[in-house]
């Protein structure tokens, strides 16, 4: 079973791909999804306030992940310390997800950081979806109901799309003026005969 990475930039509809992979038959594990469950056990509750003390937890003692964005995604170290509580829990999580769909030919792993956080190396082919950086900002202002500053924020942490153009396997241009199945079903044949 070969293991997909898909990443693209924040609001670039790395999701909306994976849906289409999900309708296609192809399991997929959205990693960021996932993620979020991670800040519900207590032991990563407990590291995240010794990180960062008790300001980031809501009125019943959970993690306000709100807070925690506005926090991690202005300083570099913080971001990087987060994420090296949650990256190891959520591949450990994916590699028993895969023995799960050990008979599917492929499964796809969503990741906004594939390549940022260097997990693109356990991939054996790599899937980027792009799209204009306004368009971005502003599914993302819509979506999140947050400022277009706040998504340049986040979205600065991320790799250049120039930069994954480089290392990618496929590319899906998801600007909303590019047929999105066919580029996906496309894929899905070629990685299907490669298989």
């Amino acid at each position: 079973m070969w293991k997909i990475g898909l990443t693209g930039s924040i609001g670039s509809g790395k999701s909306l791909v994976g849906s289409v992979f999900l309708k296609m038959g192809i399991p997929v594990y959205h990693a960021d999804i996932e993620a979020k469950r991670f800040y519900e056990y207590p032991k990563v509750i407990q590291k995240v306030i010794s990180l960062f003390g008790t300001e980031v937890l809501d009125g019943n003692g959970a993690i306000d992940k709100k807070k925690l964005a506005a926090l991690v995604f202005s300083d570099p170290h913080k971001l990087a310390c987060i994420n090296d509580v949650i990256h190891p829990l959520v591949m450990a999580d994916f590699h028993c997800w895969c023995d799960l769909h050990h008979q599917h030919p492929f499964v796809i792993h969503e990741a906004a950081i594939l390549y940022e956080s260097g997990f693109d190396a356990l991939f054996d082919r790599i899937i980027l979806v792009t799209a204009p950086q306004q368009l971005r900002i502003e599914r993302v202002m819509q979506r999140d109901g947050i400022s277009a500053e706040a998504v340049r924020q986040r979205n600065a942490w991320q790799w250049d799309d120039e930069k994954k153009l480089e290392l990618a396997d496929f590319v899906i241009n998801n600007d909303g003026k590019h047929l999105l199945v066919p580029a996906v079903e496309a894929i899905r044949q070629t990685l299907l005969s490669l298989n």
